[in-house]
């Protein structure tokens, strides 16, 4: 993988993952088994990768995935504010795709325009980006004062997906129709003064074209 880029990692499976339960307040559940595996395969998936910094949420589980790479680089994790889950207000806790499907329907709803939208007591599209986007800019400062080597950022699925259409060349359309699984990531590369490019999403390489309609738990 080219050097001088941004990470963005969805976590390993947690255990509201696998109960199908919405859990975007830290620090939420802790990894499963097979989350942890996924932890470690993260770090040969990136073994060939100069890394200057690992970074995670405040979520117990996006620190538990982090934690493996970070030990094979030497590196502490360094654990930011502004990165968490999306949160989904009165749906908190609640499980079963019933719930999961109502979620999706105000979250899609930023992808068509309407980032004001939010679900029921929960956080908008807008202040989502308001808590995101310094940090991703404070990430694209510390890449450009070391561009031989790439960031990670250890962060969560609806989250990275409406952030990554938000900054850089992917639709909508495609952000908001194709899932991330666990330990998937998205690549993006800095362009001119401020821009991203997006090289990688999940196993999808440009051009994207929405072509995963499957719901599935964001969080």
């Amino acid at each position: 993988m080219p050097a001088g880029r941004l990470l963005l990692v969805r976590h390993g499976q947690s255990e509201a993952n696998v109960a199908l339960r919405l859990d975007s307040l830290p620090p939420g559940a802790p990894l499963t088994g097979d989350g942890q595996e996924q932890a470690r395969v993260l770090v040969e998936t990136l073994a060939d990768t100069p890394v200057s910094a690992v970074l995670a949420s405040r979520a117990t589980r996006a620190q538990q995935t982090a934690a493996p790479l970070a030990a094979a680089l030497g590196l502490d994790v360094e654990v930011v504010d502004g990165v968490q889950e999306t949160f989904v207000g009165d749906l908190e806790g609640r499980a079963g795709w019933p719930v999961l499907e109502e979620y999706d329907r105000a979250y899609g709803q930023w992808f068509a325009g309407s980032p004001g939208v939010r679900p029921p007591g929960g956080e908008s599209g807008t202040e989502v980006l308001d808590r995101y986007l310094p940090v991703v800019a404070h990430l694209r400062a510390r890449l450009e004062a070391d561009p031989q080597r790439s960031v990670v950022l250890v962060s969560h699925g609806a989250a990275i997906r409406w952030v990554t259409t938000s900054v850089s060349d992917v639709p909508a359309a495609f952000a908001v129709s194709t899932h991330l699984a666990n330990t998937e990531l998205v690549v993006l590369a800095p362009v001119g003064a401020q821009g991203w490019v997006c090289e990688r999403y999940g196993p999808h390489v440009p051009p994207f074209r929405a072509v995963d309609t499957t719901v599935a738990p964001p969080v």
